[in-house]
This record gives structure tokens, sequence and C-alpha cells, in this order.
């Protein structure tokens, strides 16, 4: 398999001082195909079988999340930042390592996978996965591209986020 890692650019100071941004745009642009195949051999196939949608986080986590729900013949569920959904939502806070923020999301019922581009401190995953299921659904599975391996395992209700990139 290609060496994905090297096709992540590495932006200093960016949103702000002391933050390394890990830019995923070379990757998506230069091997899209390989990175979904690496993000979808996370889970077993059998796994696959038993999942109804997959959820992305706003924004870079959309992209995955949609190409993995329509590359394993699932439906695609958005979690989205305060306001960019039409109502009924249900909402859930989360701290980023530079902030804070509420994710949104519709009611629904159903398994799915959940999906982010970067996993750092945790909170974000975190916050998705409680609201998924506030909203009504069953998270079967944890997927990050990206860990940046901030803490040293990523647990959720007994479920070990999974990536495909780890920085150490």
């Amino acid at each position: 398999m290609t060496d994905l890692k090297r096709y992540i650019r590495d932006v200093p100071d960016f949103p702000q001082k002391g933050i390394v941004f890990r830019d995923i745009a070379p990757l998506l642009r230069e091997h899209f195909a390989p990175t979904i195949d690496a993000l979808g051999a996370l889970l077993p196939a059998e796994r696959w079988q038993s999942i109804d949608a997959v959820a992305g986080i706003e924004s870079r986590g959309f992209i995955l999340a949609a190409a993995l729900a329509m590359q394993h013949g699932k439906g695609f569920v958005p979690i989205r930042k305060k306001g960019k959904l039409p109502p009924p939502v249900v909402d859930r806070p989360y701290a980023l390592e530079y902030g804070s923020g509420v994710l949104e999301m519709q009611r629904g019922n159903g398994t799915l996978v959940l999906v982010d581009d970067v996993l750092a401190t945790g909170g974000t995953l975190r916050a998705a996965a409680d609201l998924c299921t506030d909203a009504g659904y069953e998270v079967a599975g944890l997927i990050a591209l990206i860990d940046l391996k901030l803490i040293p395992r990523f647990e959720w209700r007994g479920q070990v986020a999974v990536s495909v990139i780890e920085y150490v």
C-alpha cells in the first residue's frame, strides 16, 4: 500500500499559534481511492454487513464518511456544527484543543459507523458518539483517518477508535 502519511502536509501555527494542522487535501487529491480503501479495511467485512449508515463529522469527516458509505452501499448521516441543519435537531457541546463548539444532527435510528478526519484529544469524537446515541442511533465503530496520539488510546463505551495513520 502507498505510504499515505507522506501526502499529508503539516501547516504550523494554523488555525492559531502552537497548533500544527494536518492538511489532508494533498492526500485526497493524489490518493483518494486508496485512502478510502484503507479506511474501509479498518472494519472487517462482516461488521460492515450490520451497518446501516456512516456518519461523518463536519467538515473533512463528511468527505471520508460519504465515500465510505458509497463504497459499502450504506446511507450517509451528517453531523454538523450548530445552526447548519434545519430543525428539529439534537445537539451536544464539545471541547477542542483550541476552543469549543456544538455539534448537531437530526434524529434517526439504526446502526452506524462514526468517521472523522483527525483524532486529537478525543473531545469531538466523544461528543459525536454521544450525540449519535442521543439522536437514536447505535454506534458500532469509530474511525479516524489520522490519530495524533495526543492521548494513548481513545475508547468510548468499550469501543476503541481505529485509524489509518498515526503520529507518534
